[in-house]
This record gives structure tokens, sequence and C-alpha cells, in this order.
């Protein structure tokens, strides 16, 4: 079934974020910074979640490929700043995360991989929203006001990624 519209997938807000800087080396809001890196509700697999999608919707759903392309960037770029963020804080921001004192790399088993064009942006749908409710909380806890800020403006990003899947799913009915 190819779709008979083409969907308006701008990804970009005209909102600057905040200068990536930071003076904290508080190690708790570090391994935040890291989690947000490499756990398993991270961008890194967001990256790699998006990037799959945009492969595996082309023909049929060829606007709808091109529109998780975009969003994959944005979360690249999201990606390397709060790698940014946990190197300036002292910690080597590889793809991992620590919990307890334990490293755990990131794994693309992380993911999710549904096939069916509702089932995957309902799945794109739920990790944004898992996204969100992960930065405010960090956003509450964190006093670093610097980190704060950069969280708040990529949780308008997040937001606005689940606006663009309502509105994919509102075309699929």
């Amino acid at each position: 079934m190819s779709l008979k519209y083409k969907l308006n997938c701008n990804v970009n807000l005209d909102l600057p974020y905040p200068p990536i800087k930071t003076d904290s080396r508080n190690l708790e809001d570090a391994y935040a910074m890291l989690s947000n890196v490499g756990s398993s509700n991270s961008e890194m697999c967001a990256v790699s979640l998006y990037f799959y999608n945009s492969v595996i919707l082309k023909p049929e759903y060829a606007d709808f490929a091109e529109c998780f392309h975009k969003i994959s960037i944005v979360e690249m770029h999201h990606l390397d700043i709060y790698s940014s963020l946990a190197c300036q804080m002292g910690l080597d921001p590889r793809l991992w995360s620590v919990d307890d004192k334990k490293v755990r790399y990131w794994t693309p088993a992380y993911n999710q991989y549904p096939q069916g064009i509702r089932d995957l942006i309902e799945n794109s749908l739920n990790s944004e929203l898992a996204a969100i409710h992960k930065y405010t909380r960090q956003a509450e806890t964190i006093e670093d006001p610097d980190i704060v800020k950069i969280l708040k403006r990529i949780i308008l990003d997040e937001q606005h990624h689940v606006e663009i899947f309502h509105e994919m799913l509102d075309h699929l009915d």
C-alpha cells in the first residue's frame, strides 16, 4: 500500500541549543549523562532504531522513511551533546552506562524491532515518551543549571518527535 499524501516532516525546531558546557563533577549526574548515551533508554537506541526504521520502510512508506532518517540525525545530535557532557564531567563517553558500579555496554538488543507499520510507529512513540519522562526526572534532580537547560531543550525535540509520530498514526487511519 503506497500512501497518497506527502508527510510534512519538519524535524527541526527553530530554537537554539544552550551552550554544551558544564563545570560539574557530580558523579551521579555524569552517570545520568552516560545513561542518556548508552543505556537501554538512550539516544544510541533512538539513533539505531530510527535508522533501521528508515531502511525497512522504503519504498512503500518513503515519506515515513525519510522522516525517521531526519529524526535519527536529531537524535545523533543529542547523543553528541550527552557524550560531550559526560566527557566534560570526567567520564569516558563510550556507548555504555554505569548502574550500581557495573558497566553495561550498549547493545542493539536493547531495541525492539516491530515490522508492521503501526507497531513500528507506536514503538517509536513509546520510546520518545520514555525519554521525555527520563529527561524530565533528570531535570528535576540535577542541580547544575547548564545541564538542566540542555535537558529542557532536548525534551522539546523529543516532544516534537511525539507530535510527528502522532501525525504518522493519524495518516494511517
